[in-house]
């Protein structure tokens, strides 16, 4: 064959980095989102935010000099009100005549005074700062290095310390311990276990115990010998841990040969321990959410609106700008690159806040009657659903879906939370798991306490109103709301 040229045509679609930058940023949370901008701003000087605007133009007016102009609304994505711009005054603003005044330098009760007005200031004049939580391994550190320990016994204490779980349980055992420690110590499993009994009695009490019965025996034997039903309290917790479990005290009092009201006394002081002891020193911190999106319901309609504050107030600074026209050579053609990556940006926020209003439109309206009546009225909805409406891939809805929050007046929920599946009904047609879920809670709240609704029972009440449910999946629901199962619900008369 002789070699040729042939021409042929094709269309392929190509991610331009625009494009994966503006899906990068549709799938950031609100705090993500604003450490990205932070980033990209401080590696490109065409990009500044309104707030440092505002402070540099305090600190020019400070120097004596005219400051140059800054981003107009059309440059800032989203639009903020009047509120929101006089509420971005910054401190110095707001403190400046006390700060001027003599009182600073007077007595300690005169400034007192001065900062007690604030209402959010310590007698320092700053901002109370919260202590980082103290963890479980913290705490009985401490506790360890003010006990009488010898140094091979502390070394074995503090190899059981590290080696405990959240719940403050010992769950590999003694061998784990022994394996972990340095191997010129060669401590035997029996002086292990005389150092973790020691270490059971500190605060709280109970860690480093083996399993349930063991933590639950080394709180009771806190007590004092003269406590009521203790030796009874301890008998059960030996020998019939299981019926306890079930709550069966009639069975217990039988093969204990001990009166029905010891035994419930006895429960009842087993019940005041504490099963999980060092889940009080969980040292997880507190994770706060904003907002993304409003829900409010006026004029008889659910409204849908953009939280301001959460918004980037994100613009082009007019100074460098202005530099470009007078720049020559190299430095012109980089700061226009920069520019026309500013003006993408901008563009890729403008176009993730449309988004985020259109998504959550389709949300509300599908979901209204949650809005109104509460879980029992969620409709199924699906990525799909909502993707064929606004007329996007379900991967963009995904995307805009995912730790972005709603604020309504039944709390704020993730918009993942509106989506569920679907259970055919008798009359043809669906009703969401969640739906499902709050009915099963509120049968079961609503139980007689001596006798549970089973499962099967359940799924038989659900039919009568119109949800062809089976057992096994009623079953699912129940333990994805950790409601215990009927023989588990079972309550002592």
């Amino acid at each position: 064959m002789k070699p040729g040229l042939q021409f042929r045509l094709h269309q392929q679609l190509t991610l331009t980095p625009q494009l994966q930058q503006a899906i990068r940023l549709l799938q950031l949370s609100q705090l993500e989102l604003e450490a990205e901008l932070r980033q990209i701003a401080e590696s490109n000087p065409l990009l500044e935010f309104a707030e440092d605007a505002e402070s540099e133009v305090e600190t020019a007016e400070d120097a004596g000099y005219e400051a140059p102009e800054f981003p107009t609304r059309e440059d800032i994505p989203v639009k903020a009100s009047k509120e929101d711009e006089e509420s971005t005054a910054t401190p110095s603003e707001e403190l400046a005549p006390e700060w001027e005044d003599d009182r600073f330098h007077g007595e300690a009760g005169d400034y007192a005074g001065t900062s007690s007005r604030s209402g959010s200031l310590d007698e320092d004049g700053f901002e109370p700062q919260n202590a980082a939580p103290e963890s479980l391994q913290q705490h009985l550190e401490w506790q360890l290095n003010l006990s009488q320990f010898s140094p091979r016994d502390h070394a074995i204490a503090t190899a059981i310390i590290h080696a405990l779980d959240e719940d403050g349980y010992l769950r590999d055992g003694v061998e784990a311990v022994e394996a972990a420690l340095p191997s010129e110590l060669r401590a035997t499993a029996d002086e292990i276990e005389a150092v973790r009994q020691r270490v059971q009695r500190f605060d709280p009490t109970g860690v480093a115990s083996l399993d349930l019965r063991d933590c639950l025996f080394c709180q009771l034997f806190q007590f004092s010998l003269d406590t009521p039903h203790r030796e009874l309290a301890i008998r059960i917790v030996n020998e019939e841990l299981e019926l306890l479990a079930r709550n069966d005290a009639a069975k217990i009092a039988r093969r204990l040969k001990a009166p029905e009201a010891h035994v419930a006394a006895a429960a009842s002081l087993i019940r005041s321990l504490d099963p999980r002891p060092g889940a009080a020193l969980d040292a997880t911190p507190v994770e706060y959410v904003a907002p993304d999106v409003y829900a409010r319901r006026e004029n008889g309609r659910w409204q849908v609106s953009l939280n301001p504050d959460a918004q980037p107030r994100l613009g082009l600074n007019q100074h460098y700008c202005n530099l470009i026209a007078r720049a020559r050579g190299d430095d012109a053609t980089w700061m226009k690159g920069q520019l026309q990556e500013a003006r993408w940006l901008l563009k890729s926020l403008q176009s993730r806040a449309e988004t985020l209003q259109k998504v959550a439109d389709v949300i509300v309206r599908r979901q209204s009657a949650f809005l109104d009546y509460g879980p029992e009225a969620m409709h199924p909805l699906v990525l799909r659903e909502v993707a064929e409406e606004v007329g996007m891939h379900e991967s963009t809805i995904s995307r805009v879906t995912t730790r972005k929050y709603m604020h309504t007046p039944r709390g704020t929920f993730e918009l993942k939370h509106f989506f569920s599946s679907g259970v055919a009904t008798e009359d043809g047609g669906t009703a969401s798991a969640t739906a499902i879920q709050a009915m099963l809670r509120k049968l079961i709240t609503a139980e007689d306490a001596r006798r549970p609704l089973s499962d099967q029972a359940l799924a038989e009440e659900l039919h009568r109103r119109g949800i062809q449910v089976a057992r096994r999946t009623v079953a699912k629901y129940r333990e994805a709301m950790r409601i215990p199962s009927s023989s588990e619900r079972v309550r002592a008369s």
